[in-house]
């Protein structure tokens, strides 16, 4: 098994809801270590999503970061890092699929998540790496160096 390191972000959603500390909570369970914890601005919305530019939601996937869904702009989100035995996969298990409404039962999306009708938008509560190689650039943009304590 391998140890590695993923990032989470308490997206504007959450934070507006105040689903900040539930959402570690479920988070701290899964035995993994956080290793790194800030708040964040929306300042690197486009450049976390880059891999996304060509898809045609990606302004939607930038403007929903920014929290200009939901009236918040400059909006601060909850940047966390987690390490230990596949953490990109667990995480990505106790956070649940994007659309809330196919996440599975006691996960972090299905529990605090929502799908708002009139606009489409998934209000899914928390970003979580897709892969290593992803977990790792990710971290890099959201974490300076001395910022980890690993």
């Amino acid at each position: 098994m391998a140890v590695e390191k993923t990032l989470v972000l308490i997206k504007p959603d959450g934070r507006k809801r105040k689903l900040t500390g539930l959402a570690i909570d479920r988070l701290d369970v899964t035995g993994l270590d956080m290793i790194g914890a800030k708040v964040v601005t929306d300042s690197l919305a486009r450049e976390h999503y880059r891999s996304l530019g060509d898809k045609p939601f990606f302004e939607s996937l930038v403007k929903f970061l920014k929290g200009e869904y939901h009236d918040i702009p400059g909006s601060r989100m909850m940047a966390l890092v987690y390490q230990g035995e596949n953490a990109v996969a667990v995480v990505r298990k106790i956070a649940g699929a994007t659309d809330p409404e196919d996440a599975a039962v006691g996960t972090i999306r299905n529990e605090f998540g929502r799908v708002c009708r009139k606009s489409g938008l998934y209000e899914n509560v928390v970003h979580a790496s897709s892969d290593p190689v992803e977990a790792e650039r990710e971290i890099k943009l959201w974490f300076s160096e001395g910022e980890i304590a690993d």
